[in-house]
């Protein structure tokens, strides 16, 4: 018998399933609304952030302020989710990486053609893109759906 070839892995653990990293930005792709995880002055900080792709890389808009300075130049995390409170269901995904600044003019005018602009006003002059060092997702199955692997 030939494995399937987008088989889950469970975590015999947890239960969960992993996911793999085509599956994770897939799910990503569709979520309006993430988090930007930061430390400053030796605290996380985590802030809610709208942002959209631009190949694997996740980018966002943003002014001048706390997020900037713990972001820019620093490696952050980036997580996205969803959940069904109907069926106890849901599915994570973390990207972690280096945030910079986009500074280069046709670039700042490539991604002024994304689908991405401001919830909140203010001008959002900063482009920030966050390069995934890693992206790595979970899933909880519905529950009997699948067999755990021993």
């Amino acid at each position: 018998m030939v494995a399937d070839p987008i088989a889950h892995h469970l975590d015999v653990r947890t239960g969960l399933e992993e996911l793999t990293q085509r599956e994770c930005i897939q799910l990503a792709r569709g979520c309006a609304l993430g988090r930007l995880a930061v430390v400053v002055d030796g605290q996380p900080l985590v802030f809610p952030v709208n942002f959209t792709f631009d190949g694997h890389a996740v980018v966002l808009r943003t002014d001048d302020g706390t997020k900037l300075h713990g972001a820019r130049g620093h490696r952050v995390a980036f997580e996205c989710d969803g959940i069904d409170l109907t069926y106890h269901t849901g599915w994570s995904v973390v990207i972690t990486g280096r945030a910079e600044a986009v500074t280069a003019p046709a670039e700042i005018e490539r991604l002024e053609r994304l689908p991405l602009g401001p919830w909140c006003p203010g001008p959002k002059a900063v482009w920030l893109r966050l390069r995934p060092r890693t992206i790595t997702g979970r899933r909880i199955p519905l529950h009997g759906s699948q067999e755990r692997e021993v």
